[in-house]
């Protein structure tokens, strides 16, 4: 599957890497082009998953803010109710498409 702004690629991997959250994929760490995303200072903290990380994403002369997201260190009851540890996995607000 592909995380794509335009014609670029911004997380690139197969779909059992994949992790599926409340509608969201969550890709790998290893599979984002690290150098489109820019640490955002946007606080938020999801009460089951834990302290979020957002991003800008940077491509194509676009600048979208707090598009993507992560959970560095979420929550063990995180991890336990989604049956999958998704540590620095990063998701992708509805302007970048998942497509297969």
């Amino acid at each position: 599957m592909k995380a794509v702004l335009g014609d670029v690629v911004i997380a690139e991997a197969p779909r059992e890497e994949l992790i599926s959250i409340e509608g969201n994929w969550y890709f790998p760490p290893s599979s984002v082009h690290d150098e489109l995303l820019v640490e955002s200072p946007t606080p938020y903290t999801c009460p089951w998953k834990g302290e979020c990380q957002y991003f800008t994403v940077r491509s194509d002369g676009q600048e979208l803010v707090d598009r993507a997201w992560s959970y560095p260190h979420p929550y063990a009851s995180g991890i336990e109710r989604v049956g999958k540890d998704f540590s620095g996995y990063v998701a992708f607000w509805k302007e970048i498409r998942v497509i297969e």
